[in-house]
């Protein structure tokens, strides 16, 4: 299978999984995932990714810090899983600030291009909610 195709599949599948979440967690993750991509081009993975576990905090305690955890884990899973760039890594951001500055240029394109994929499955099955706060 293609690396395109493995990403559509991840993707689809990781959407299904979170699919029986309640409507405000999916909302929620939507918007996130809407918004992840242009933040990865603007400050960098490193930094998009440090913002949603911040915004996750210690303890999830509501939707809004589940769906923020849920997306740090969706794309560490790819990355350090399937996606094949940090293989050895468990953790997404020690796998970050652990690598050379090439793999990290190549992880930051391996999840544009794996969050097109899972941004699109989100949009077609997750209620939207334009009122959505950070």
């Amino acid at each position: 299978m293609s690396l395109g195709r493995e990403r559509a599949k991840n993707a689809l599948v990781r959407t299904r999984e979170l699919g029986s979440r309640p409507d405000s967690f999916k909302k929620n993750y939507r918007a996130y995932v809407d918004r992840i991509g242009p933040a990865i081009v603007m400050n960098g993975l490193g930094q998009a990714l440090a913002t949603e576990l911040a915004a996750a905090g210690l303890r999830p305690a509501d939707e809004v810090q589940r769906a923020h955890l849920e997306l740090y884990r969706s794309i560490g899973r790819w990355l350090c899983g399937e996606g094949d760039v940090y293989e050895q890594d468990r953790d997404l951001l020690d796998a970050i600030v652990s690598n050379d500055e090439e793999t990290y240029l190549r992880a930051q394109a391996e999840a544009l291009a794996w969050l097109e994929w899972h941004k699109k499955f989100c949009r077609a099955t997750f209620p939207a909610d334009d009122g959505v706060a950070g």
